[in-house]
């Protein structure tokens, strides 16, 4: 007998298919677990003891609920609770066996979430905020009293991290301007200042810094520290208290993270390499660090238990994605409906006028040339790399080939490649995508006819600028979540992101505003000739709505082939029916004008 799953194409089977991240624990409790799984079709939090099995879900909001943690203790889950995906709200908890949901911290008013951190026993709370009023705020609550706040400034700010014996605040703060590259400051619990660690020199060759915790030791003041003095991400370790830095020096390509093993000698090391990632364990006092097995692939994230496992999530480009352990066991199983896997990436390295563009590259079977679509990540400080994928996966499905660019922005290749981006903004992305294009023509894997460019968030943004600036080298534009107007754009747009656009720009639209019109696709709506499809959130705080009806209105004007789907959502949807809607719409949007 055929069943509805039966029936149901492989493209939607893999967005369907439940999924489960990488389980968060309580650090003093560690059998007390937390994940997130798409397991209803609305990705929510879940609760599991590890000791009974149990797991309950915990969240069971319309617009789904992603960001939240189980406390040092165990004893209760916090979670940001914002309206209708606005990314605007407040921190909310729940006791870990279930229970009414209470205001974590009723004092303080509804803001953009910047970072918050806890004692052991949860008697005591940092808190990072951010308004339009007030900028970033940080404020530390003790138990039922008022809230006292310790920091404010205009520029962008959060909280890290709260040393063990709780008496320690790390902060990443921008005070000096450049959004893109942070500096760090050590405070006590009434605002004081301990320490302060600055890399910048100078917008032009600002070097930034991470905080990546605390030891998780009683008295131990070391903060382990992401830096780029030597052009990379690299991590050292910074005594506070003595103002002492040790250098963790790995033998490694590529860029590197890390974070403590739980008895605060040893070093968990995530190493990513040409868009594939392993991890290691790093012997502080020895020097000595060992590989630990994965597979070929991706490690989205990872976690070295209290046992001194390490628990991580793993996938690849054809094999959806595990939670796994080094221990050798799939430690967390979603239930019902197994993903299908996908096809294998390639790896092109394609020369470009900043240097040598790495791309990816998936083929459908049949015969080339295909139909193609370049597929452009967003942050843009991120990059693609070989992780299952179910966007991409459903286009080889439909026998599109698949190219995705790590164009110059992208993380994950050094420090100047990320930060080439200033003050030519989405213009310098365009010219490594359409070198890409070149080699994708000239190679004989694309079809010159039907080729796409398409993206979300900034990959929406470049999107709907390629389609004016290279008007003459696309057949389709698929745009969602995009920036379309840019000056309205960084009018309506949280004063985070303000802060970074002044960053890449090198000042605001009143400063600079031939900058801001050089990269707005409002510019050159004008010049677009491919049919565009833009999907959109209603209630998106990073690429907001009002700029896109501008950039639709001036489409309608000159009578531009265009379809506008707009969601009840904010950037994305976290419910899964809703994003097979969208990625259905661009896949019939593309039948109809391609063929």
């Amino acid at each position: 007998m055929t069943t509805q799953t039966d029936a149901m194409p492989d493209w939607e089977k893999r967005f369907r298919a439940p999924r489960v991240a990488l389980p968060d624990w309580a650090e003093d409790a560690p059998h007390r677990s937390l994940f997130v799984s798409n397991a209803t079709g609305v990705y929510e939090l879940y609760a599991w003891d590890r000791r009974t099995g149990e797991q309950r879900q915990v969240t069971d909001r319309p617009h789904g609920t992603m960001n939240g943690f189980v406390a040092s203790d165990g004893r209760s889950i916090w979670w940001f609770e914002d309206t209708d995906g606005d990314e605007f709200g407040e921190w909310v908890r729940q006791p870990f066996e279930g229970g009414p949901t209470t205001r974590a911290l009723p004092r303080l008013e509804p803001s953009y979430p910047a970072g918050i951190a806890m004692n052991r026993d949860g008697s005591l709370v940092v808190v990072g905020r951010s308004t339009s009023e007030d900028g970033s705020t940080v404020h530390v609550v003790q138990g039922e009293g008022a809230p006292v706040e310790i920091y404010r400034h205009r520029e962008p700010a959060r909280v890290c991290d709260l040393s063990r014996d709780g008496t320690l605040v790390a902060l990443e703060h921008t005070e000096h301007g450049d959004a893109m590259h942070a500096a760090l400051r050590i405070v006590r619990l009434d605002g004081s200042v301990v320490a302060e660690l600055d890399d910048s020199v100078g917008s032009d060759q600002a070097l930034g810094l991470k905080a990546l915790g605390f030891a998780p030791v009683n008295g131990d003041a070391r903060l382990l520290v992401g830096h780029q003095r030597r052009g990379r991400w690299e991590p050292l370790v910074w005594d506070v208290a003595s103002g002492r830095q040790w250098d963790v020096m790995l033998d490694l390509p590529g860029e590197v993270s890390a974070e403590w093993y739980s008895d605060g000698g040893s070093l968990l090391v995530g190493h990513d390499f040409q868009a594939r990632s392993e991890l290691y364990r790093y012997d502080l006092a020895a020097g000595k660090l060992t590989p630990l097995k994965t597979p070929a692939g991706s490690v989205g994230a990872a976690g070295a238990r209290p046992d001194g496992t390490v628990e991580y999530l793993w996938s690849s480009a054809a094999t959806p994605p595990e939670v796994r352990s080094t221990s050798g066991v799939v430690v967390l199983e979603p239930p019902g409906l197994k993903a299908p896997g996908s096809v294998p990436i390639e790896d092109v390295w394609v020369e470009g006028p900043g240097g040598r563009i790495h791309a990816l590259v998936q083929r459908p079977t049949g015969q080339s040339p295909f139909p193609t679509i370049f597929d452009i990540h967003g942050g843009p400080a991120r990059h693609d790399c070989d992780e299952f994928t179910a966007g991409p996966a459903a286009w080889v499905d439909h026998g599109y080939a698949v190219v995705r660019v790590n164009y110059r922005g992208s993380s994950g290749y050094g420090r100047e490649w990320t930060d080439a981006l200033k003050h030519r903004v989405g213009l310098i992305e365009l010219e490594d995508i359409a070198a890409a294009r070149e080699w994708a023509v000239t190679s004989g894997l694309a079809d010159p006819s039907r080729l796409v460019l398409a993206g979300g968030s900034w990959g929406g943004y470049l999107t709907l600028l390629g389609l004016g600036t290279q008007s003459e080298c696309w057949a389709l534009g698929l745009a969602a979540a995009p920036i379309a107007d840019y000056v309205t754009a960084y009018r309506d747009e949280t004063e985070f992101l303000k802060a970074m656009d002044r960053a890449l720009f090198g000042g605001s639209p009143e400063e600079v505003p031939e900058r801001f019109e050089a990269s707005s696709p409002l510019t050159y709506v004008e010049r677009v000739k491919a049919p565009v499809h833009i999907s959109a959130g209603l209630n998106d705080p990073r690429c907001p709505i009002r700029q896109i009806d501008n950039y639709v209105d001036c489409l309608k004007a000159r009578g531009a082939e265009h379809e506008v789907y707009r969601y009840d959502a904010g950037h994305g949807s976290l419910v899964v029916e809703e994003v097979i809607t969208q990625v259905g719409l661009q896949i019939e949007f593309a039948k109809r004008h391609l063929g």
